[in-house]
């Protein structure tokens, strides 16, 4: 898995404590923060809110099949890929339906 470099800004005390929980386990803050976020969004995922959320930009078109994928399993991807493909069949047939009126 690659790694891309990102920028942003954290409070002060966020940044103190990520530094002692580094040197406490020997790591570095960088491996501190990834953790912390893939703990967090190990939590959240598992929320059907959130899964729904996700879900919904999929369907809008906001975010591709394939981070679709890494949210809610390669299963459920399929299945909500398929349900599209048939909303979208289905209005095509509507369109065309109401042009032959």
């Amino acid at each position: 898995m690659g790694t891309t470099r990102v920028n942003f800004r954290i409070p002060e005390e966020l940044v103190e404590k990520a530094d002692v929980a580094a040197e406490l386990t020997h790591r570095n803050r960088t491996e501190i923060v990834i953790e912390a976020l893939r703990t967090y969004l190990d939590e959240i995922e598992d929320e059907d809110a959130f899964r729904e959320d996700v879900i919904e930009l999929y369907l809008d078109g906001d975010i591709e099949f394939e981070t679709l994928r890494t949210f809610i399993g390669r299963q459920d991807a399929d299945s909500v890929r398929a349900s599209k493909a048939l909303l979208e069949d289905g209005e095509a047939l509507a369109d065309d339906l109401a042009a032959l009126e």
